[in-house]
């Protein structure tokens, strides 16, 4: 495979230096390995007013790929029972529940993506609205 070429105006040659404390330098890490990303790539998206990738908890990302499991074996039903409606043969699953569920495995996988962004917002909400003043 080809290596793409860049264009001279992205690739990144300039360094920029920024002094930090040793205890800044650990959070910059810290945040950066909770992104999933360099240090480099956090501070450049910060900087550059780039939105952070949204991250699922250990639990709901392991939630999701299981469902998505789950997904690809109803889609193996699904295949098997209309290949059983083309030949004529007795129906492995009804067609009708097995896209019911296909649906409602995926808004379950859409619902954990968004509500695991959505409880992270809501702790910070409710930490501000915990505050009274002396």
């Amino acid at each position: 495979m080809a290596n793409r070429k860049q264009s001279k105006a992205l690739v990144r040659k300039h360094i920029f230096s920024v002094p930090l404390s040793d205890i800044e330098l650990d959070m910059i890490r810290i945040k950066s390995q909770d992104a999933g990303m360099s240090a480099s790539e956090l501070m450049r998206r910060n900087a550059l007013m780039r939105p952070l990738p949204k991250r699922l908890s250990k639990i709901s990302l392991q939630t999701y790929w299981e469902l998505g499991q789950i997904g690809n074996n109803l889609n193996q039903l699904v295949k098997a029972t209309n290949t059983a409606i083309k030949i004529g043969r007795t129906l492995p699953a009804d067609p009708e529940l097995l896209r019911e569920l296909l649906e409602l495995l995926h808004q379950c996988r859409r619902d954990i993506a968004s509500d695991d962004v959505d409880d992270e917002d809501s702790e910070e909400e409710e930490e501000e609205d915990d505050w009274e003043a002396d």
